[in-house]
């Protein structure tokens, strides 16, 4: 049961934040040569999408775009009864690219972990980067973002709640408390 949600970010705000990054992706990377996108599935994958649209304002050039599907790559894939395995797809190939891995929602580092593994399956980057719109704190591996929309540290009693419209474009940026976990934690 939700007790508390609280919007941080609207539409405009998360315009902001993803052109600031994509200035930063080209600064970094000297430009866009050998630079591929890879959204990591259901967030980072739409946030990948609206990264390329700037980037491509930026340089004028198409950067190559890409999803990554984890399931199969999960550390708890033993303890999950029902595995719901998406698609991976590139039409590229990562070998000596210059990757950009992107993910709404940075947490615990699992999920980013999970897919540079999946990465690592397609071929050998010239280096991977990862871009967030938010980073939330609570890092069980030792992930860290290169680029980060966001750092809003949250208690293990709150998530963050990306919302995103018909149109795959993300609307708001929430934090929300959960009474349920919040009671536990008393």
């Amino acid at each position: 049961m939700v007790t508390n949600r609280n919007e941080l970010l609207d539409a405009a705000g998360i315009d902001r934040i993803l052109t600031r990054i994509a200035h930063e992706i080209f600064e970094r990377n000297k430009g866009g040569d050998k630079l591929v996108l890879v959204g990591i599935s259901n967030g980072g994958d739409y946030m990948a999408v609206l990264l390329q649209h700037k980037l491509q304002d930026i340089t004028s050039c198409k950067v190559p775009i890409g999803t990554v599907d984890i399931a199969m790559h999960r550390d708890d894939i033993a303890s999950r009864r029902k595995v719901v395995v998406g698609k991976t797809e590139m039409n590229f190939s990562v070998n000596d690219c210059q990757v950009i891995l992107i993910d709404d929602v940075l947490f615990t580092g699992r999920t980013v972990r999970a897919a540079i593994d999946a990465i690592f399956e397609l071929g050998r980057p010239r280096n991977i980067q990862v871009a967030v719109l938010i980073d939330r704190g609570h890092r069980e591996l030792p992930i860290r973002p290169d680029y980060v929309g966001r750092s809003l540290p949250t208690s293990r009693a709150e998530d963050i709640e990306v919302k995103y419209g018909d149109d795959r474009v993300p609307q708001t940026v929430a934090l929300v408390r959960m009474a349920e976990l919040s009671e536990a934690c008393a």
